[in-house]
């Protein structure tokens, strides 16, 4: 026998020792590994010495890069060990499988003849009597057989499974492509092979069952094909996992890489690490404990039968003796040490784009570190290092890589500071793939982007790209986009449009000296913006329903935003005349009108006499009730010291809620509850006591909260006091 098929288990830790010990014994002269034959071109970069797993083959369409397949080893898998220990000792080593040049292009057809799919470890552990395939595979497999024999059993088992079973035609294709290899190797030599592959595909690679040449060859003959590229790109322990959606991932990363790394004692020294994290987190731990915790892991293997604690005894036995019972703790050793945050490394060595080195060249210069663990960072935009980082993560925003996420940091956006969360994902390396279509550089890549984008934007879609490539510092760029956006503006009759765009140019405009960035600009556009909105959002407004006119208000509240961070008396004028219009316009929304006029009255441009009058206008009970209970909404929202401090308003409301017809007060409450809502605990109990006075007959006086009994004289003697202390 001079062709060895060692059928192992992805991301197996057991498998991997077992490979590193077949290959030692074999002393194979050629090593295949499952996976597309483009990472042969790639594979040498695996010993250079900056390579650092978990990483994974990258392979991609060239014209299409988001099309790519990952293909991810740990330190743990056997398909790394075998490549490693072919590259130490000298030896070839080839990938075999489906190319990936069909792989990523290829249908998969209906084929009538498959039987249904199957998974084998679940079907040996139900016939062995476990319910727990994963527990079975580790006491049958993993923790024991480190030798040939594991896989002469496992290959018997696979066998058997096979046995009357029709792959669906993929499978078919892709086993056909591994013999296809496995014969070329075999030709012209008459060395030692060993194949190292999933354990499911070992008896269909044993020679003496392959089908004939001709048959693989139809299987293999007229499929489509596409031109790619391959790579090695960082990985993470979390993107090994199962829960991240990976089909070949393992429950718990951390502990299988564990398992292989640990010289002995791997209980005891697993369960320090526990302890050492839990005490980091002001857990009383005692080394006493950690001994207590690996008897009783010793304990409850003995107990079921196994022949060594597997993972649930030892995360028993850490809950029970380290954690107290409590699963509160297990969470963090679950999200730490199961699974981890390890990220991968490549060497500069390794193939990339010129996007991608250009980031890694920035990264490096402005010493930004790349983690598969979620960084919370704080910038300073007054400290040229924190605004150059500002920048790349805003370009890089623009390109479709978010490697950071802006934060909410409580503070409007016109402060000096910038709050972001980075955390580098695996699927980030295909997007720089992806962008480098656009340039070779991040801000050649960013502008070109911001261009495109310019060219077939619409108002509200060019208003928010203004502010983009304001933070991107792309100025070449922005005077391209704010052509475009006045261009428009002009042509643009859309009243609702234009609205949308004022508040992010207001932005733009007050900030940008922040980024030391001219906005002349910006602000004749947003004056020529105000200006039509002032024209039409009188007519706007009317004939709306519920929904369009809930809309509307959010857009009114914008401008309003943004006309307040622009302060010019000018515009304010224009902006406030047509408020006017909307609040003295019949047919306009209750919610509408009623925004107009606490805008008015904010602004100081209307009384309080004037607001009660038109409030008691509106909740005449001769008018429509759901209109007033709109104009209420619109008028009273996000504000409650209008009812607590004028109690003129209160009386008219709380006369209006008590004489609504009962038929219509259960329809009305949703949006009086939803008003009120808004207000703060403390607001709302100030107005039911203010309300409790009004109807205790004590008028304004009572809803002012007004002592009537108070003795003005003696009062009036501690005023120059208090003036004094004012000064």
């Amino acid at each position: 026998m001079r062709v060895h098929v060692l059928g192992i288990r992805h991301h197996g830790p057991g498998s991997a020792r077992a490979v590193a010990a077949a290959l030692a014994q074999l002393d194979p002269a050629v090593v295949l590994i499952e996976g597309p034959p483009e990472l042969d071109s790639v594979a040498p970069q695996a010993a250079l010495e900056g390579m650092r797993p978990p990483v994974a083959g990258l392979v991609y369409a060239v014209d299409k890069p988001a099309t790519a397949h990952f293909y991810p080893m740990a330190v743990f898998s056997p398909e790394w060990v075998a490549l490693r220990w072919a590259q130490e000792h000298g030896r070839e080593v080839r990938f075999l499988d489906l190319p990936a040049n069909v792989a990523l292009v290829l249908d998969d057809e209906d084929d009538p003849d498959a039987g249904p799919p199957l998974d084998p470890i679940r079907t040996l552990a139900e016939a062995a009597g476990f319910d727990d395939p994963e527990r079975w595979w580790e006491d049958a497999v993993e923790l024991r057989y480190p030798t040939l024999e594991r896989f002469d059993a496992v290959l018997d088992a696979m066998r058997t499974l096979r046995e009357g079973h029709e792959p669906d035609l993929r499978t078919q294709r892709r086993e056909a492509a591994m013999r296809r290899v496995l014969r070329a190797a075999m030709r012209g030599n008459d060395h030692t092979i060993a194949v190292v592959c999933g354990a499911w595909h070992a008896p269909v690679l044993e020679p003496s069952a392959f089908p004939t040449q001709a048959e693989d060859s139809r299987l293999l003959k007229g499929l489509p094909t596409t031109k790619v590229a391959a790579t090695w790109v960082p990985w993470t322990s979390a993107r090994l996992a199962r829960a991240s959606g990976y089909g070949a991932g393992i429950e718990s990363p951390g502990w299988y890489h564990h398992l292989f790394t640990a010289r002995d004692q791997v209980v005891g020294r697993w369960l320090v690490r526990v302890a050492r994290l839990l005490r980091g987190e002001q857990h009383d731990v005692s080394s006493a404990s950690v001994i207590e915790a690996v008897r009783l892991a010793d304990a409850l293997a003995a107990l079921r039968g196994r022949p060594q604690p597997g993972l649930p005894e030892v995360l028993e036995a850490c809950q029970a003796v380290l954690c107290g019972g409590s699963d509160v703790p297990m969470r963090l050793v679950a999200r730490k040490l199961l699974v981890g945050d390890v990220l991968g490394h490549v060497p500069p060595e390794t193939p990339m784009v010129p996007l991608a080195r250009d980031l890694a060249a920035a990264r490096k210069r402005l010493r930004l570190k790349q983690s598969a663990a979620a960084q919370e960072l704080d910038l300073d935009l007054r400290t040229p290092s924190h605004l150059e980082r500002s920048k790349l993560l805003h370009r890089l925003l623009l390109l479709g890589v978010p490697w950071g996420e802006p934060r909410e940091t409580g503070r409007t956006k016109g402060t000096f500071r910038e709050s972001w969360t980075l955390e580098w994902k695996p699927e980030l390396e295909v997007a720089l793939i992806e962008a480098s279509g656009s340039g070779t550089t991040i801000e050649s890549a960013a502008t070109a982007v911001v261009r495109q984008r310019a060219a077939t934007g619409d108002i509200a879609e060019l208003s928010t790209l203004v502010e983009a490539t304001l933070t991107a510092d792309l100025p070449s760029a922005l005077a391209e986009v704010l052509a475009a956006l006045d261009e428009r503006a002009a042509r643009q009759h859309d009243t609702t449009r234009l609205m949308a765009a004022v508040e992010p140019m207001a932005r733009v405009r007050r900030y940008g000296n922040v980024r030391r960035a001219d906005t002349e600009l910006v602000q004749r556009v947003v004056t020529g913006l105000v200006r039509r909105i002032a024209v039409g959002l009188p007519a706007a407004c009317a004939g709306l329903d519920e929904d369009a006119g809930r809309e509307l208000r959010r857009l009114v509240d914008g401008v309003q935003r943004g006309i307040g961070l622009l302060d010019q008396e000018e515009l304010r004028e224009v902006w406030h005349g047509a408020l006017r219009s909307v609040a003295a316009r019949d047919g306009v929304p209750g919610l509408l009108a009623g925004r107009a006029v606490r805008l008015l009255l904010d602004a100081g441009l209307l009384g309080v006499a004037d607001v009660a009058a038109r409030l008691s206008r509106r909740l005449s009970l001769a008018g429509d009730a759901v209109q007033a209970a709109g104009w209420l909404e619109g008028f009273l929202s996000g504000e409650a010291a209008l009812l607590v401090h004028e109690p003129e308003l209160l009386e008219i409301v709380d006369r209006w809620a008590t004489g609504v017809a009962a038929e219509l007060f259960d329809h009305l409450l949703p949006l009086l509850r939803r008003t009120f809502a808004e207000f703060s605990a403390a607001e709302r109990r100030d107005i039911g006591l203010r309300v409790k006075r009004i109807d205790r007959g004590e008028g304004a006086a009572g809803a002012r909260g007004e002592d009537t009994t108070l003795d003005h004289e003696r009062a009036a003697l501690v005023v120059p006091r208090i003036l004094e202390l004012l000064g």
